[in-house]
Parts: C-alpha cells; structure tokens; sequence
C-alpha cells in the first residue's frame, strides 16, 4: 500500500497523521543530527533542520561522510588494557 493512500485512510477515521509525523521527527532529531534523520527517513535536510531547531536539537555540529573508516596512516596504540 503507498503511504499516501494509507495516510487518507487514518486521516478519514480521524487520527492527524502529519501531527503524529512531525512529532516523530521532531524526537528523531533530539537523539541524532538532523542530516542523519534527513537521510534516514528521506526528508530533506532543511526541513529536519529547522524541527531541531524548533524542538531544542543540542546536535549544533555534525561533520557529514564515513565514519566508520579511520583516515589514512592512522595506527591506534595499543595501551594493555584490553
């Protein structure tokens, strides 16, 4: 089922559904940067931008890329703890 046809049947028994989205959104954006949000849910980064704004965000910085890779000629020392 698209969500559009979907969203006109709870609208038609009476449940807002763009309240209940923003909502969501808004909360998304309180744990995560809200590129991460944007890119997660497919909204558009100016959009969760301003809900983190609107719901308080404390994610004022966020660097965008690959996390997940450390950066070329970089060796952790081992320390012994482990």
């Amino acid at each position: 089922m698209h969500p559009d046809v979907l969203a006109g049947l709870i609208n038609d028994i009476g449940v807002p559904t763009t309240v209940g989205t923003t909502a969501a959104i808004r909360q998304h954006v309180l744990e995560m940067p809200a590129p991460v949000v944007a890119e997660a849910l497919g909204y558009h980064r100016v959009i969760t931008a301003k809900l983190a704004s609107e719901a308080g965000s404390t994610w004022s910085r966020y660097a965008p890329g690959e996390h997940r890779r450390s950066p070329p000629g970089w060796n952790p020392q081992r320390t012994g703890d482990s």
